[in-house]
């Protein structure tokens, strides 16, 4: 629990980073939803479009910030920049490319790695 607050601490570019990625991925399913509804549900309705449109459209543009703050904290290379403006078009890959940038170190030290050790694996001894 420890490491997942520190994950999302809103006190960092890489707390707000994480969290926004994630509503933006939130926003998509919502958004999908209810396009969905638009154009093969029955009742056929717009509200959904409508309401996750908009908040996915503001979510978009957060993220699209909140990825410039980061890249320029953590000195993104360009390439680093391209895929997370890619990410934010393809439904559901800001959450791909967040868990890539973790693990790759590039949100800042890994928060899944410690001290070389792998997860499930015991430190080598030494004598």
């Amino acid at each position: 629990m420890a490491a997942m607050s520190r994950a999302f601490d809103l006190r960092s570019v890489a707390g707000w980073f994480r969290l926004i990625a994630l509503l933006e991925a939130v926003s998509w399913v919502g958004l999908l939803i209810g396009m969905y509804f638009k154009y093969l549900g029955t009742p056929r309705t717009e509200i959904g479009v409508k309401v996750f449109g908009m908040a996915h459209g503001l979510i978009f543009i957060a993220f699209v910030v909140a990825a410039l703050l980061a890249g320029i904290s953590f000195k993104w290379a360009a390439t680093t920049w391209l895929l997370a403006l890619l990410a934010s078009i393809v439904p559901l890959c800001s959450v791909i490319f967040l868990i890539w940038a973790d693990r790759t170190g590039r949100m800042g030290a890994p928060a899944v790695a410690t001290a070389g050790a792998q997860p499930g694996r015991s430190a080598p001894e030494t004598t």
